[in-house]
């Protein structure tokens, strides 16, 4: 059942990508970070008012700075300059550069499964990316390797500073934190570099628009990021990201169904396939825990 409920927040972090392009695709993705991170953790501080103690200030502005505010820019550079089903479908690449970050960093030698299945996300992710079949946007790529690398930084500080501080202080201060810092960049971006992009602020709003923030700011954000915390508390990390499958299935269908992404069938193979190398050393290992727990009990 928890695995099921871990699909709900990867489901819609997955629609991120596709949202965006559809509603918001001439917007700076700076402010649309500032957007996103912002009005969230402001909701959430409503919501069960928090307050980090004077010791706890740096940690939680580091995360703030790394997990939402750097985070949070690389998202939408990757959702306005690459196709949202790539993008959804690159994101899964996550063990690969877990596993890097581990070899190198901890000195940390990985599983015989875990090197082949990041070998396979590697060579799949090398044939789905050819620039000959898909148009890739430098500037996108870079960003969904910062992405990568941020989410694995990100989530080693926070399971370190959620040790010594409350996990909803964490939660709702590095969305306040992250979105201010990404909200005095947008403001340094539209007044000093490329006012240009901001004209679009002078015009009104479409209704569209107005649905696709409600919906990054509420369900994409302070929802999902309630329900993940809340499920890591109740749950391994290992079932949880079990349920991260569900954050490339989001991708390709809102692709498909909000911007018409149409791919060849062997495309969607390699997707699938993508999907599957990602999960399934966690999926071997989750499977293994059980059988051993049920062999105990017997």
């Amino acid at each position: 059942m928890n695995i099921l409920l871990a699909m709900i927040p990867a489901f819609l972090w997955g629609t991120t990508y596709a949202v965006t392009k559809y509603a918001t695709p001439e917007w700076p993705p700076i402010l649309l970070g500032a957007i996103r991170a912002l009005p969230a953790g402001l909701l959430l501080l409503l919501f069960k008012p928090s307050w980090p103690t004077a010791k706890q200030w740096p940690g939680i502005f580091l995360i703030g700075a790394i997990n939402i505010a750097l985070f949070f820019s690389f998202i939408f550079v990757m959702a306005i300059n690459l196709p949202a089903a790539i993008a959804g479908v690159g994101m899964v690449s996550v063990p690969v550069v877990a596993l890097l970050y581990a070899w190198l960093v901890k000195r940390q030698q990985p599983a015989l499964v875990q090197g082949f299945c990041a070998l396979a996300l590697v060579v799949l992710a090398w044939r789905l990316f050819d620039p000959q079949h898909v148009a890739l946007n430098v500037l996108g790529v870079v960003a969904l390797i910062g992405a990568l690398l941020t989410i694995v930084i990100g989530s080693t500080l926070v399971k370190k500073i959620t040790a010594k501080v409350h996990w909803w202080t964490v939660l709702t201060w590095q969305l306040i934190i992250g979105g201010s810092l990404l909200a005095i960049a947008a403001m340094v971006q539209a007044f000093y570099f490329a006012p240009q992009q901001y004209q679009f602020l002078t015009a009104s709003i479409n209704t569209t628009q107005w649905l696709a923030l409600f919906w990054l700011v509420v369900p994409n954000t302070a929802l999902a990021y309630i329900l993940y915390v809340w499920l890591l508390g109740r749950m391994s990390v290992v079932e949880f990201t079990f349920g991260t499958i569900a954050n490339p299935i989001a991708g390709i269908l809102c692709a498909g169904i909000l911007i018409n992404e149409q791919y060849a069938n062997w495309q969607y193979a390699i997707m699938l396939l993508m999907i599957v190398f990602s999960v399934l050393p966690q999926g071997l290992d989750l499977i293994k825990r059980r059988m051993m727990i049920q062999k105990a009990r017997n």
